[in-house]
């Protein structure tokens, strides 16, 4: 009876060993890159998708500002917004890297008719942008991203603002 007793004792012992030992793997599988799932909520990959193909979009079109504008108002402009969208566009890679969530990569085939044309286009994409923004900065459920909005956000409202005042300078 001793021996039946001690017999099961280090069956189960066993058991447990192989138990918690696969147990832990599997925890630590789930920690590494190739196991990592996002944990950021789909508004906030939403959000990080469409603030990613937004910025790629801001810089391709200042580079075409930059070099087909006729004022120089227009140029200068569009040179803003490809340092500033590109500073951006990077920092949200990052994030996205952090958590995991793949961004569109496509640049965008950009042309308008004229200065006026890109400006007005610039003022109605940005006053949308500003939107999206502050809701992602109020909203969002991932720190980080919350973050990137609120302080993107800022830099948006100062594009609207010189969107506007540019505009307002052409004929």
């Amino acid at each position: 009876m001793k021996t039946k007793i001690i017999v099961t004792s280090q069956f189960c012992i066993s058991f447990l060993t192989v138990l918690a030992l696969t147990v832990g793997g599997v925890a630590t599988a789930q920690d590494t890159p190739a196991g990592k799932s996002s944990s950021v909520s789909a508004a906030d990959k939403l959000f990080m998708k469409k603030a990613a193909k937004g910025g790629m979009m801001e810089v391709a079109m200042g580079k075409l500002a930059e070099e087909k504008a006729q004022s120089d108002d227009v140029k200068s402009f569009g040179k803003r917004m490809v340092t500033d969208h590109s500073k951006a566009n990077d920092e949200l890679k990052k994030i996205a890297a952090e958590k995991n969530v793949k961004l569109p990569e496509k640049e965008h085939k950009v042309s308008w008719s004229s200065d006026k044309a890109y400006m007005d286009m610039m003022v109605k994409d940005h006053e949308k942008d500003l939107t999206e923004f502050k809701q992602e900065a109020s909203n969002g459920s991932d720190p980080d991203v919350k973050k990137f909005a609120e302080d993107t956000s800022k830099v948006v409202q100062e594009h609207l603002d010189l969107a506007k005042e540019t505009r307002g300078k052409l004929k």
